[in-house]
């Protein structure tokens, strides 16, 4: 990921929260009143051009937003360099 600000599991992480909100319809500015994060926070974690993402308190809310586990926003695998 030379050109982005995220590693390769936070770029992972933020878009399976992205294929999830997807999924369910949900706008960024919908998923942001759900995890009570700002408006614009949603779109700056989305962004490969933005140095935001989710934090585990962010996947742990997610996961309950989603009804999923937070492993569902961890890869199977180490990603190895």
């Amino acid at each position: 990921m030379s050109a982005s600000l995220k590693s390769d599991i936070e770029a992972y992480a933020i878009n399976m929260v992205r294929q999830k909100r997807e999924e369910r319809n949900l706008s960024q500015s919908e998923l942001a009143a759900h995890l009570d994060v700002s408006n614009g926070f949603i779109g700056q974690a989305e962004s490969p051009n933005s140095p935001t993402k989710y934090n585990l308190n962010h996947l742990n809310k997610l996961a309950i937003i989603f009804k999923c586990s937070v492993k569902d926003f961890i890869p199977d695998k180490p990603f190895e360099k």
